[in-house]
């Protein structure tokens, strides 16, 4: 028999933008617990982006957030001695923590200095409908797409 499924701990909204989505963003900056360094970057990028695209940083990142999100993905599911891949809607939460997860994992693949700066270029390149992350989404529907005969084996 399963437990009982874990409680949510309720994020306090950060400081700047009075935000729980940022909050979270920040949480998946953090390395090693160091959530005031992962603040730093966060708000520092969203300056930089506020400079390099002549528009608010948090406007930007929030659109980059719309962009990157999947709304439908493959789950292996094995049938018969046989695995498929089956396409299924992402939910809501999924789509958020996916698309979050994807900006901080491809901003750190980039090339440059610092880690404000590839966060900078990489929400930017998000919110314009390229980069790697942007990619990914992109690649996550085709994939769900390739498999749709094997939709009817819903999970």
């Amino acid at each position: 028999m399963r437990k009982a499924q874990a409680k949510k701990i309720p994020l306090s909204p950060d400081s700047k933008y009075n935000d729980i989505l940022v909050t979270r963003f920040i949480n998946n900056i953090m390395l090693s617990g160091k959530k005031s360094v992962a603040t730093k970057l966060f708000y520092e990028a969203l300056d930089k982006v506020t400079k390099k695209a002549s528009e608010d940083g948090y406007e930007v990142w929030k659109k980059a957030l719309n962009n990157v999100s999947p709304s439908v993905e493959v789950r292996s599911r094995r049938i018969g001695g046989a695995t498929f891949q089956i396409p299924t809607e992402v939910r809501p939460d999924r789509k958020i923590s996916l698309s979050i997860k994807w900006i901080v994992r491809y901003s750190r693949d980039r090339h440059a200095k610092t880690m404000a700066d590839r966060l900078c270029d990489e929400i930017i390149a998000a919110s314009k409908g390229e980069g790697a992350s942007f990619k990914k989404k992109e690649d996550t529907h085709r994939m769900a797409e390739a498999n749709k005969a094997f939709s009817h084996f819903k999970i």
